[in-house]
């Protein structure tokens, strides 16, 4: 997840650093498509993070299930992102429809817990910090 968010920047910084605005390309994805692309690839992202150690997540591949479900190609995806992240006000609109879906996800999943009576602890306690002597 740093890594998107650093890569987001970045490219923020670069594109705004350029004088003249980036074209629209031909094959441009649609708005709410890219929005939805976004959205997979940070919650593949995120999946495959968790537990580094897991060998069967160092063959997932969230770029390529997200290219083929949504029958595009990196290129297409890469003049598009360029794209949407000139226009920043388009572009923060998607990141904060995004943000709000994974706070309604997390909503409805503690929900769920509460309702099967396998609350998780959402974050950790005191007491679960380790010790140092």
């Amino acid at each position: 997840m740093k890594k998107i968010i650093a890569t987001i920047i970045g490219l923020i910084v670069l594109v705004s650093c350029n004088i003249s605005p980036i074209a629209k390309p031909d094959n441009l994805i649609e708005e709410k498509v890219m929005t939805d692309i976004l959205y997979d690839l940070m919650i593949l992202d995120a999946i495959k993070t968790q537990n580094p150690y897991d060998t069967i997540k160092k063959y997932i591949k969230p770029k390529e299930y997200v290219f083929k479900k949504y029958k595009i190609d990196s290129l297409q995806f890469v003049k598009s992102n360029q794209y949407y992240i000139s226009q920043i006000d388009v572009y923060k609109k998607m990141y904060d429809e995004i943000h709000e879906r994974l706070e309604n996800e997390i909503k409805e999943n503690n929900l769920a817990q509460k309702k099967s009576g396998t609350v998780l602890p959402s974050s950790t306690s005191s007491t679960d910090k380790p010790q140092v002597q």
